[in-house]
């Protein structure tokens, strides 16, 4: 779920750097100590896996992989290339890089940064590409809970189960796809947006962290519309395609447990555990995304033991299998590319 943050230019590092990094480790550490148990009692299930029905998990998996061709998609349109070997395999090895060092998103995006530059796109292109997919991949993740919290206080809850959970998480994408449209075009969205969480923080005493920041959003979206230029509908629709196959693969896992869950929650429940998966201190969100996505499962009515086996499905298609696949996608591209840059892959002017 989680994604490889914006890169940025090499520099010399400071102490205060190399510090803060070593304090990353240390609280990383600590979360892991503290989440081991839940961990281990989520894990002890792993044998039960077995159980499931595996036409669902292959639905889970053919869902996720169109998750990741829908980022590609994005990050095509924005980094202006149209190689898909270039961009799925530095994607594919930077979020593998992510996933397994703690604040792993600025690693990530570095490793990222050198794959594609070795493939021939150049420096500048990158980093403003790799900005605008962040900014608007990310941007959809913040959005789900607009739209699922809403649907939880209006009680959308319906007999029938997985097929409404279904209709009700594309019925929220769909919006999700309308509203970032109507974000590229218009200044009132954003600038009410930015309003609103500059009201909260003046409530909790960090008013002059927000004070400019209806002017940054309008900014950042300035800078997502100039990269996706012509393209910006399919750019959308790709953006949104990452968050809503993710999901579609999470309503897979869940029919392989035989759940009927509440549509509305499993909706906030996935937007929980996006969210989850951005926190920095554990690689990935590990422990944080399993324990809030297990948690809010059982919420929306899926039973302890079929949330666990569910939230482990989930996990093994979109966090695990993904590991192995981009340590192959680096092999595949310093196989083609070599080990310096090279300039092979065209870029649209």
């Amino acid at each position: 779920m989680s994604e490889a943050e914006a890169p940025a230019a090499p520099a010399q590092h400071s102490a205060w750097w190399w510090t803060f990094r070593a304090l990353l480790l240390l609280l990383s550490g600590v979360s892991l100590y503290l989440l081991w148990p839940g961990l281990v009692a989520l894990f002890s299930s792993w044998p039960q896996l077995k159980t499931l029905k595996p036409q669902w998990l292959a639905g889970a998996l053919f869902f996720e992989v169109m998750s990741f061709v829908s980022l590609w998609e994005v990050q095509r349109i924005t980094l202006r290339t149209p190689s898909w070997f270039a961009v799925g395999t530095s994607q594919l090895g930077g979020n593998a890089m992510g996933s397994l060092v703690p604040g792993g998103g600025a690693a990530a995006g570095a490793f990222a940064y050198r794959l594609l530059v070795r493939a021939g796109v150049s420096p500048s292109t990158v980093a403003s590409g790799m900005t605008a997919s962040v900014l608007v991949t990310t941007s959809a993740v913040l959005g789900l809970p607009l739209l699922a919290i809403p649907a939880v206080i209006g009680g959308t809850t319906v007999a029938g189960g997985l097929v409404q959970t279904a209709y009700i998480g594309a019925a929220a994408f769909v919006l999700l796809a309308a509203g970032g449209a109507a974000a590229l075009f218009f200044d009132a969205p954003l600038r009410a947006v930015g309003r609103a969480v500059r009201w909260v923080l003046r409530r909790i005493g960090k008013a002059d962290k927000g004070a400019d920041l209806p002017e940054r959003l309008l900014q950042m979206r300035d800078e997502v519309r100039v990269a996706f230029g012509t393209r910006w509908k399919s750019g959308i629709a790709a953006a949104v395609g990452k968050c809503g196959f993710d999901y579609l693969a999470l309503v897979c896992c869940l029919a392989a447990v035989g759940s009927r869950p509440d549509p509305s929650l499993v909706l906030l429940a996935y937007a929980a555990g996006s969210l989850l998966g951005f926190i920095p201190i554990t690689p990935g969100g590990l422990g944080f995304v399993e324990a809030g996505l297990t948690g809010m499962l059982a919420l929306a009515g899926v039973g302890a033991q079929a949330a666990t086996l569910a939230t482990l499905a989930y996990r093994l298609v979109s966090f695990w299998l993904p590991l192995p696949v981009g340590g192959v996608a680096v092999l595949l591209h310093r196989r083609r590319y070599g080990a310096g840059a090279a300039s092979t892959v065209s870029t649209a002017p």
